[in-house]
C-alpha cells in the first residue's frame, strides 16, 4: 500500500510588533508629545502590519497570525473588544468619535489620566511581558467592539491573504481579570455566560468577512484549574462549536503542559489545538498520546521555543513532529508561543562573533526553521539534509565552546556551604545594629534605585558607543548627574538616597556586560510593557566577576553626602529571568554562578562602607513555574541564590529588596526566607493589598509597600499617598515600614518625580505626626 505524504502548514502564533528600528515604540511617544496626530500613529501601525505581514509571507510562512498587533498590549484590546471599559475611564476620554478620541481612551486605560488611575499592571504568566489586568464587576456591561480584528483581517485581505484572526479565549481573559471592589461570593468568571455570547457573534462577524480559522488563546489552562473551571472550559467550547456560521476554532496554549485540561479540549468539537511541546512542555506528546490523540483534529505543534534565543535542534524536532503524526488528523508546525517574546532578527547583530551568532536564532531565523521542519516534515529529511547537517554543527561548536565552560567558576560552585547562605545573625539583633549605624527616622523614605534617563543621558550614552566621546568625558557627565540627583534628594528631604543610575542602560544588561559569561546585543529588543523595550543579554557560558562593577560610583555618590546612599545590584533570579539564559544545564546552577558574582560585588560594597545595599529580585515572582508541583524546586534555587548573593555581610549592613508587578501571594513564605532587611513591593495599583498580605503571613522584617505608581505618569497627590499610607500603618507595624515609590524613576520625567517625592516627603511627615 503507497505512504501518504503528510500535509503541513507553516505557522506562527504572532510577531514582534515593534519594527526593526522600534518604529512603533517612536510613533506611540511622538503621539502621546502631541508630535504626531492620531492618523499619523493609525499609519504608522499599518505599515508594520503590512511589513510583517510580508515578512511572514515571504519566508514561507503559510498561515499567517492577525490581530495580534497592538499599540499596547493585546489583553488591554480584549477588553476594549468586549466593552469592558471601566467608569473612571469613560468619564475621563467622554468622546470617541475621533481616531483620537479612541486612542486617548485606550492610553488612558493604559496609563492613567491625572483624574482616571490606569489599570493594575502584572506579569504575563511567567514571562517578562506586562499586560493590564481587566476589572470586571457583577454589574459589568458588555458591548462587543469588533472593529480591530475586523479591520485588520480586511485590511491583510487587500494583500491578498487570508489571516487567522488571533484573539485571547474567554476563559483566559476573565481568569486574569480582577474585581476592584472584592465583592463577596463574585468571581469574574461568573460572567462567562454574558461574554461568549460576544465571542460567538464575533466569530460570526468574521466568517462573513471570509476568516476560515480563529485562533483562541488559552493560556491560562496551563495552570492548575479545578474541576469547576474544566467544565466551564467544556461547556464554552460546545457552545462556540455549535454556531454554524462561524470560522474553525484552534484553541491555543503555550508555556507548560495542559495537564488535566488537555482531555477535555482533546473531547471538545473544535476543529484545532495549538499545543507547546519545548522544555517542561514536552510533557505534553506523552499526555496527547495517553488520550488516544486527536484524530479529529488539527494540530499547531509548538516544537520550536518561542521564548528563548537558542538555535533549535532541528533533528530532535523532527523526530517530535514524526510521532506526533500519528497522534493527530493533521500536523502543523510552529513555535510554541508568540514570537513577541523574542527579539527580531540575528542578522542585525553585526557586532556578535559569527560563530556565536550561529547558535542563535531570533524571531526571524525561527521562520526559517519553522519552514525548515516543515519541510522536512512533508518531504522527508533527505530533503533538508544539508540544513541538518550546519544544524548539528553548530550545536556541536557551542557544546565544545571555551565560553561554555570555565573549570574554575564550577570549583567555585561546588564549594558552597549551607553555611554561605545564611546571615550570622537573626534579624532583630540586626537590626538593632543597623538602627545604631543609621539613625532613621519612623517611616524613612526613599527611592528603589534609579531616576529619569534624560535625553542628555541618552545622548552621552550613544556617543560613547560612536567614539564620539571619550570615556573620562563620559565619566564626567555621569558624575555631574550624580551630583545632581544627590542634591535633589536632600532638597526634597529623603532619608535614604540613591545615585540615581545615570551610567545604567538597564538594570539586567548593565551587569551582564561586565560578567563574563553573557554577552550583549546591539538590537536585541524585547517588548516589556506598552512602549517599553528591553535588549535581554544572553547568558551563553560559565559566570563570574572581573572586577567590581559598582563601588566606583556608590563611593562617589556616598561622599557627597552624609545620608546613607543604597549600593544597588540585581540580584541572580532577575539577571536570569530577564535574559536569554543557556539551556545546557540546570537554571539553579546558573543562578548560583550569578550569585557569587553578585557576593563580590556586595562585599565590596560594604568593604567600601556602603551601609545600605539592595539586591532587586522583582522577577522572583514571575519566573514561578506555573504549574503547582514544580514550584518547590523552583523556590529552593532562588532563594538559595539570593541568600548566597547577600548572606556575607555584617548585621550592621542592611540588605534591602525590590519586587515589583507580580501576585506575591504564591511566594510570601519563600519571601520570608529570602531574610532580607527591607523588602520594597509594587502596591499602588493594588491599593495596598500586600501590606496585609505580609501581615497575615507573619513577615518579620521590615517593607516598604510601594505609595506611587511610576508606570503612570499621574501625579499622586499629597492626600492620595497620606491615604496609602494609612492604610499601610493600619495592616503592618509602622516602625517596620518604609515609604517608596513602586519601582524605579528611570522612565518618569524630571518634573512628576519632583512633585511626586515632594509630595511623598509631605505626606510621611504627616502620618509621622498621626494622632
Amino acid at each position: 500500500m503507497p505512504q501518504t505524504t503528510p500535509t503541513s502548514r507553516a505557522t506562527v502564533h504572532g510577531y514582534p510588533r515593534q519594527g526593526a528600528q522600534r518604529q512603533l515604540k517612536k510613533a506611540i511617544e511622538s503621539y502621546w508629545a502631541g508630535r504626531v496626530d492620531a492618523d499619523s500613529l493609525l499609519t504608522t501601525g499599518k505599515e508594520l502590519r503590512r511589513h510583517n505581514l510580508r515578512e511572514l509571507r515571504d519566508a514561507g510562512i503559510e498561515e499567517i497570525p492577525g490581530n495580534y498587533f497592538s499599540f499596547y498590549d493585546h489583553v488591554l484590546d480584549t477588553a476594549w473588544l468586549l466593552g469592558a471599559i471601566p467608569e473612571r475611564h469613560l468619564a475621563a476620554v467622554p468622546d470617541i468619535a475621533s481616531p483620537a478620541g479612541k486612542l486617548d481612551r485606550y492610553f488612558a486605560m493604559a496609563r492613567g489620566t491625572a483624574d482616571a488611575p490606569p489599570l493594575e499592571m502584572t506579569k504575563w504568566f511567567d514571562t517578562n511581558y506586562h499586560y493590564l489586568v481587566p476589572e470586571l464587576g457583577p454589574d459589568t456591561r458588555f458591548a462587543l467592539d469588533a472593529s480591530k480584528p475586523l479591520e485588520e483581517f480586511t485590511e491583510a485581505l487587500e494583500q491578498g491573504v487570508t489571516t487567522r484572526p488571533v484573539l485571547v479565549g474567554p476563559i483566559t481573559f476573565l481568569l486574569l481579570a480582577k474585581d476592584p471592589a472584592g465583592t463577596d461570593g463574585f468571581r469574574p468568571l461568573d460572567l462567562l455566560d454574558k461574554v461568549v455570547p460576544l465571542y460567538t457573534d464575533l466569530l460570526r462577524q468574521l466568517h462573513e468577512a471570509g476568516a476560515e480559522w480563529v485562533q483562541l488563546d488559552e493560556p491560562a489552562l496551563v495552570t492548575d484549574q479545578p474541576a469547576e473551571v474544566l467544565d466551564k472550559v467544556a461547556d464554552t467550547y460546545a457552545t462556540l462549536a455549535a454556531e454554524t456560521a462561524r470560522p474553525k476554532i484552534l484553541v491555543a496554549s503555550y508555556f507548560d503542559r495542559l495537564g488535566d485540561a488537555l482531555p477535555v479540549l482533546a473531547s471538545s468539537p473544535v476543529e484545532g489545538l495549538a499545543l507547546d511541546f519545548t522544555n517542561a512542555a514536552s510533557a505534553n506528546l506523552d499526555a496527547l498520546a495517553a488520550v488516544g490523540g486527536i484524530p479529529d483534529k488539527r494540530l499547531v505543534a509548538g516544537v520550536v521555543n518561542g521564548r528563548n534565543i537558542w538555535a533549535a535542534d532541528l533533528a530532535a524536532a523532527l523526530s517530535t513532529l514524526g510521532t506526533l503524526l500519528g497522534l493527530a488528523g493533521s500536523v502543523d508546525v510552529s513555535a510554541s508561543c508568540s514570537l513577541l517574546h523574542v527579539p527580531l532578527d540575528v542578522t542585525l547583530e553585526t557586532d556578535l562573533d559569527p560563530e556565536v551568532a550561529g547558535w542563535l536564532s531570533f524571531a526571524r531565523q525561527k521562520l526559517d526553521e519553522i519552514v525548515t521542519l516543515r519541510r522536512g516534515l512533508t518531504e522527508g529529511r533527505g530533503a533538508i539534509g544539508n540544513v541538518l547537517h550546519i544544524n548539528e554543527s553548530r550545536l556541536a561548536s557551542r557544546a565544545s565552546s571555551p565560553i561554555v565552560r570555565v573549570p574554575a567558576v564550577r570549583d567555585r560552585v561546588a564549594a558552597v556551604t549551607d553555611a554561605d547562605l545564611h546571615r550570622t545573625s537573626q534579624y532583630g539583633k540586626r537590626r538593632q545594629a543597623q538602627q545604631g549605624r543609621l539613625h532613621l527616622p519612623e517611616l524613612p523614605t526613599t527611592t528603589i534605585g534609579s531616576f529619569p534617563q534624560t535625553t542628555d543621558l541618552r545622548k552621552a550614552r550613544a556617543a560613547l558607543r560612536k567614539g564620539e566621546l571619550d570615556q573620562a568625558a563620559y565619566q564626567d557627565a555621569m558624575r555631574a548627574e550624580v551630583r545632581a540627583v544627590i542634591a535633589e534628594q536632600e532638597r526634597i528631604g529623603l532619608d535614604v538616597l540613591v545615585h540615581g543610575e545615570p551610567e545604567r542602560n538597564d538594570m539586567v544588561q548593565y551587569f551582564g556586560e561586565q560578567l563574563t559569561g553573557f554577552l550583549a546585543t546591539q538590537h536585541g529588543w524585547v517588548q516589556s510593557y506598552g512602549t517599553r523595550y528591553v535588549r535581554p543579554p544572553l547568558i551563553a557560558g560559565d559566570v563570574s566577576r572581573p572586577t567590581p562593577m559598582t563601588v566606583e560610583w556608590a563611593t562617589y555618590a556616598q561622599s557627597l553626602t552624609e545620608r546613607p546612599v543604597k549600593g544597588m545590584l540585581t540580584g541572580p533570579v532577575t539577571m536570569l529571568a530577564w535574559s536569554f539564559v543557556r539551556d545546557d544545564q540546570p537554571e539553579g546552577d546558573t543562578a548560583r554562578q550569578v550569585a557569587l558574582a553578585l557576593r563580590d560585588e556586595v562585599l565590596d560594597l560594604e568593604a567600601a562602607g556602603i551601609a545600605i545595599i539592595q539586591v532587586d529580585e522583582p522577577a522572583l515572582r514571575e519566573t514561578l513555574p506555573l504549574r503547582t508541583t514544580d514550584r518547590a524546586a523552583y523556590l529552593d534555587w532562588a532563594v538559595a541564590s539570593f541568600q548566597l548573593s547577600t548572606a556575607g555581610v555584617r548585621d550592621d549592613t542592611q540588605i534591602h529588596t525590590h519586587m515589583c508587578y507580580a501576585e506575591f501571594g504564591d511566594v510570601l513564605q519563600a519571601i520570608i526566607d529570602m531574610d532580607a532587611d527591607v523588602i520594597s513591593l509594587e502596591a499602588a495599583r493594588s491599593n495596598m493589598a500586600i501590606v496585609a498580605d505580609l501581615a497575615l503571613a507573619g513577615y518579620p522584617n521590615e517593607a516598604g509597600p510601594g505609595v506611587w505608581d511610576i508606570h503612570s505618569p499621574r501625579v499622586p497627590s499629597v492626600e492620595e499617598v497620606v491615604g496609602h499610607l494609612r492604610t499601610a500603618v493600619g495592616a503592618f507595624p509602622a516602625d517596620r515600614l518604609w515609604v517608596n515609590p513602586d519601582c524605579g524613576l528611570k522612565t518618569r520625567g524630571y518634573p512628576e518625580v519632583r512633585a511626586t517625592l515632594t509630595n511623598l516627603v509631605e505626606a510621611t511627615g504627616q502620618v509621622r505626626a498621626r494622632p
